[in-house]
């Protein structure tokens, strides 16, 4: 199996900056006068798994712990997406630097309720990767299966350009347990859907859609299928042009 992409997971508040990595932020350190922490070992992993082994990382924002609700102006997010660029964006010498001279690939969203004022964050953070021509950045979300999705709607809705959405095909009535093999039309699970989205909807229309999984029986509460009934339902989705290849989400912690 070869993994191409991976998100950090999660930086759970943004406007008083939190960062929630599990166990790899135990050998984490506080960075005095931030709320942050600089992370040494993360360092020296990000940058091992871009130069050694050709891996994107992103930073995935939100989680299920995420409370922020989102931003209370557009200014507001506007400042906050500034901030979050100077943090784990190219580097300066000047800024909080939780990876240090590391630099991220780019950002993922995974917002589970409403959120404000967030296509204004994501459009400042995609125009600070357009200008910068360092890197191929990658601006991410992961919405859940039904469409449109309640938390990430209003900035999937062709206000915001994403390169790729991680959807997750799990936790819903829309998750890959209800694929039915040998079925042309899907009544419940819908990538067909999303398919749909990424050539009408989405402000890009080469945004690639994941099909996301679980990883492990754990890893979630429904959706988790092996051997021939995950084969059957990969080689469906791969049937649409958009198609990008597959997320697995893990329990905890790799």
């Amino acid at each position: 199996m070869e993994i191409d992409i991976i998100p950090l997971a999660f930086m759970v508040s943004v406007t008083n900056p939190v960062l929630n990595f599990a166990n790899q932020g135990d050998v984490c350190t506080a960075i005095s006068g931030s709320t942050l922490f600089y992370c040494s070992q993360l360092e020296a992993d990000i940058t091992t798994c871009q130069k050694t082994y050709g891996k994107t990382i992103l930073l995935s924002i939100g989680g299920a712990t995420y409370t922020e609700g989102g931003f209370s102006s557009t200014a507001a997010a506007v400042t906050a997406a500034n901030n979050v660029w100077s943090w784990f964006g190219p580097y300066s010498s000047s800024a909080v630097r939780p990876f240090g001279t590391a630099v991220v690939d780019g950002f993922d969203f995974d917002f589970e309720t409403t959120v404000f004022n967030m296509p204004a964050f994501a459009t400042q953070l995609r125009t600070l990767m357009n200008a910068n021509t360092s890197k191929q950045w990658i601006l991410s979300a992961a919405p859940q299966c039904p469409y449109p999705d309640a938390a990430d709607g209003p900035m999937l809705a062709g206000a915001v350009s994403f390169d790729v959405i991680w959807v997750q095909f799990y936790n819903n009535y829309c998750g890959i347990q209800s694929f039915v093999a040998g079925s042309s039309t899907q009544n419940n699970f819908n990538f067909a859907t999303w398919d749909t989205w990424a050539k009408t909807v989405s402000k890009n229309p080469n945004v690639k859609v994941m099909l996301g999984i679980p990883a492990n029986t754990g890893a979630a509460g429904s959706g988790y299928e092996t051997g021939t009934a995950l084969a059957n339902v990969i080689a469906y989705s791969k049937s649409f042009s958009s198609f990008g290849g597959v997320m697995m989400i893990p329990r905890c912690c790799d």
